[in-house]
């Protein structure tokens, strides 16, 4: 398989540009997003495109037309703070990740913030991400790393990399 053969779900996608690096790198996107609205100004601001798929729903109930080689999660899973829900995600993404495939995930450091836009969030280190991705997906690797937010703050985040075992 060659990098243009990709196909990579972005999950949480909001109006991220790093779909359209994504595309111009000849990957077929799926865009998942459960706001209609950030779905729509994404779609404005890239245009028609033949390898790009929205779907306007939650990362833990979503269905694709194929299973896909890269699961891209930018900071949903830290929002899942009950059991039921992270299962949930995780059964997914096991579900819809090929055998071989890879997941990356940003989320909450446990140094970073408790809330997100007024919602509890659950912070995670690399531990309680093996476990909870265990047995679907081994931990790859992990690191963690400042994000400076629109308003000039900084938030901790954990960042892995984990593989669908075959």
């Amino acid at each position: 398989m060659t990098a243009s053969e990709c196909t990579i779900a972005v999950v949480g996608v909001g109006t991220s540009p790093l779909v359209e690096l994504l595309l111009a790198d000849g990957h077929h996107v799926f865009a998942i997003d459960i706001s209609q609205v950030a779905l729509d100004k994404l779609r404005a601001a890239i245009g028609e495109h033949l390898r790009l798929t929205t779907r306007c729903a939650d990362a833990r109930t979503v269905v694709l037309d194929e299973n896909v080689d890269l699961w891209h999660d930018r900071a949903v899973f830290h929002f899942l703070v009950s059991a039921a829900d992270r299962d949930a995600y995780v059964t997914r993404a096991a579900q819809t990740v090929r055998p071989g495939g890879h997941l990356v995930l940003a989320t909450f450091a446990m140094s970073g913030p408790a809330q997100c836009s007024g919602l509890p969030v659950l912070r995670h280190d690399a531990a309680s991400i093996a476990a909870a991705f265990a047995p679907h997906f081994v931990l790859v690797d992990a690191f963690e790393l400042d994000h400076l937010t629109p308003w000039s703050t900084h938030q901790r985040f954990f960042h892995a990399l984990l593989q669908r075992i075959e």
